[in-house]
């Protein structure tokens, strides 16, 4: 059985919408699935298709994609 490993990136200057820690936030693709957590206090998001359309008032350009 093999293991993939994750990469998962600290986004710089992101502050953590539980806790407030600034520069906690990692972020990674989880199944596919955008998905940030902090290092601090254990917060977890996802970002679906759903939670995109109703995060974003304007017209949205692309998103970030890491490779």
């Amino acid at each position: 059985m093999t293991l993939k490993k994750v990469k998962k990136r600290f986004v710089a200057g992101a502050k953590c919408p539980q806790c407030g820690e600034l520069d906690s936030i990692l972020l990674f693709l989880e199944h596919g699935i955008e998905t940030i957590e902090c290092t601090d206090c254990d917060y977890r998001e996802q970002q679906t298709d759903n939670n995109i359309k109703k995060s974003t008032q304007a017209e949205m350009i692309g998103l970030f994609k890491p490779e």
